[in-house]
């Protein structure tokens, strides 16, 4: 056992050498002689040491991915694309602190990694999910021999980076393969989602580290120090590394970089920046996607060419009719591209687009291709013929500036449009009710508005194919129970156009009351955080005599709340940062209400700023990283005493 203990420890510091600093000390040959003794001694024992290279050959095939909740939620990061947009971001940052210094790292183009450690050991890897569940693909990443299966630091550590493939061993693999892999990014996911960990291993990934989301032992206090950490518990990170507090130096830092990012041996899309200080960033907090302290600097997106085969025309909630180019099947950054936006008639004449010509297109932050100009036109070619009158429901159709609008009701796609957006999560949050329920709503009942929803009985719903008492029962319910609601999720309910959640909130917490934004008027100019088109758009919404009377009905069967930010009577609980986790005796919503009354601040997720985790029945592991970090855990007796 100790001479297996000493060739586990060898071997892994000559793989370190090799594949994080590039610099062997061994040969090849005297690696695989030192392996092949380890392997077989741990055949002779049938003991596998848990950091043993020999685990990164990939075990058993996986029946299947199994889901993984992150301990701590993965926020994306804000984007900009010019350094107007970026002056702004910087500005932003200098009125909430005081010199802050920014660093600088590549935006890896690969795939987002979690790597969980315990007591010095890897235990758990995962993909980001949707921020909040992920993937657990800790069998596939073990392959990978940049990432580390034991470090330095004990305690529980939780790590982000990137899943990469360099180009160079693409081209390799590629050589050899009997399916050539299109793209380094398509590479990577492909062989962190195979279900065979030694698919894996044949891609010989790399995981290029940058940021420690958690650490019990160390205390970290900056960018800076998460990068030492890093290097310290031996973990590949990027070669580009820079800080700066002048915003000139910021900027030639990211043209020198957008220079050299061809020549590179991995993608970069883009340059993160941060700021520094964690106290500052604490300062500047989040908003609901994004944390304020950090960009992401996004290089312009890559350029294919295709043929635009057609333009269909498409009616949303508002009655917009927006064209949508289709187009000949290309491939464009790791996807194949078959659609893409076109904006408005205005746009395709500008840019002079006919019916069968090659188009330039561009796919930029993930979101629907852009067709940015004509690359050739043919003989063949033919002129786009803007509609006349609605694709869905034939009325006339209502140009307004460049936009053509269906002004007809009963138009059937903005009536489900409509709905579907009156129902989800962020408005009235009625569970139940898919896209193709309230198509089936509409088509047997006559569904047009909102506010039509409240009338629906049981009995309605029992005579639709599928409906059973308990299905139907709990769809009223909930229906039902949204009578009662907030102001912000009212707002953001009747469909203004632009209008998010965010947008919603800033709304209701300057109205406060219903009756206070009912009454809306040039007066919105003066809120800070809504665009100049968003404040029109509201505007034009709530002058609207057809919205006036809709409103007018639906607010016939609601209960809207105010905006409850009370005068706060100060308290032990004033000020002070609380996570809920487990089972109350009341719902969580109730229970966040009440202690923002207090003058408490409610975030979710458990940190070294965190004042007291309120723990119910069941609590899970906030409430064991409340412990680790010594928080004070308190019950909901501690705070609602009667």
């Amino acid at each position: 056992m100790d001479r297996m203990k000493e060739l586990v420890e060898k071997l892994n510091l000559y793989a370190y050498q090799y594949y994080v600093l590039d610099n062997p000390t061994v040969s090849d040959y005297d690696y695989d002689k030192l392996y092949d003794e380890l392997v077989t001694l741990e055949k002779q024992t049938g003991v596998v040491l848990p950091d043993s290279p020999s685990q990164r050959v990939g075990g058993e095939i996986l029946s299947n991915f199994k889901k993984y909740t992150h301990k701590i939620p993965l926020y994306s990061l804000d984007k900009c694309q010019n350094f107007e947009e970026l002056k702004k971001w910087y500005e932003d940052v200098l009125k909430v602190v005081k010199d802050p210094i920014f660093t600088l790292s590549y935006k890896f183009d690969g795939l987002t990694i979690v790597c969980t450690y315990k007591d010095h050991y890897l235990v758990n890897a995962s993909t980001r999910g949707n921020g909040r569940v992920g993937e657990d693909v800790t069998q596939q990443v073990k392959t990978i021999k940049s990432v580390p299966l034991k470090i330095d630091c004990g305690g529980e550590v939780i790590v982000r980076g990137e899943g990469m493939i360099t180009l160079s061993n693409l081209e390799k693999y590629n050589k050899t393969s009997n399916e050539p892999l299109k793209n380094a990014r398509n590479a990577v996911a492909g062989a962190i989602r195979n279900l065979d960990p030694k698919e894996t291993a044949k891609r010989n990934l790399d995981y290029f580290c940058y940021d420690v989301m958690y650490s019990s032992e160390e205390k970290i206090k900056s960018q800076l120090e998460i990068q030492s950490f890093l290097k310290r518990n031996g973990f590949l990170t990027s070669d580009f590394f820079e800080t700066t507090s002048n915003f000139d130096e910021l900027c030639n830092y990211i043209k020198q970089v957008d220079e050299q990012r061809f020549k590179i041996d991995i993608l970069t899309d883009g340059v993160v920046i941060n700021v520094n200080d964690f106290a500052q960033r604490d300062e500047m907090g989040f908003t609901i996607k994004f944390p304020k302290w950090a960009v992401a600097y996004k290089f312009p997106a890559m350029e294919v060419t295709s043929i635009l085969k057609d333009v269909v025309w498409q009616v949303g909630r508002t009655g917009k009719v927006t064209p949508i180019a289709i187009l000949e099947p290309v491939e464009l950054c790791g996807a194949t591209v078959q659609r893409a936006t076109l904006n408005n008639f205005d746009d395709i004449k500008r840019k002079q687009l006919q019916i069968g010509a090659r188009v330039f297109i561009r796919r930029s932050n993930e979101v629907i291709p852009e067709i940015l100009g004509v690359a050739e036109i043919f003989d063949s070619c033919a002129a786009i013929i803007p509609p006349s009158n609605c694709p869905c429901c034939g009325s006339i159709l209502v140009k307004k500036n460049v936009q053509l609008y269906c002004e007809n009701p009963d138009c059937k796609e903005q009536i489900i449009d409509r709905i579907t957006h009156f129902v989800s999560r962020n408005a009235m949050d009625i569970e139940g009710l898919s896209e193709q329920t309230i198509l089936l709503f509409h088509e047997s009942f006559g569904l047009k508005y909102p506010y039509e929803l409240y009338d629906l009985k049981v009995e309605q719903l029992l005579t639709l194919p599928g409906f059973k008492d308990r299905k139907s029962k709990k769809i009223i319910d909930s229906i039902q129970k949204s009578r009662r609601c907030n102001l912000t999720n009212f707002i953001y309910a009747i469909g203004i156009l632009n209008v998010g959640a965010k947008t919603a909130k800033d709304l209701a917490r300057h109205y406060r009351t219903l009756e206070n934004f009912l009454k809306i008027g040039e007066e919105v100019e003066s809120l800070r955080d809504i665009g100049e088109i968003t404040k029109n758009q509201i505007l034009e919404f709530m002058n609207d005599l057809k919205q006036k009377e809709i409103l007018s009905k639906l607010l016939g069967k609601l209960i809207v709340e105010d905006y409850n930010e009370q005068e706060i009577t100060k308290n032990e609980f004033t000020g002070k940062t609380i996570v809920l986790t487990g089972t109350l005796s009341f719902s969580r919503i109730e229970a966040t209400k009440k202690l923002e009354n207090m003058g408490a601040i409610i975030t979710n997720s458990v940190s070294k700023n965190t004042d007291y985790v309120l723990a119910g029945e069941n609590a899970g592991s906030k409430l064991d990283k409340a412990k680790s970090l010594g928080i004070k855990i308190i019950s909901e007796q501690d705070i609602f005493k009667e």
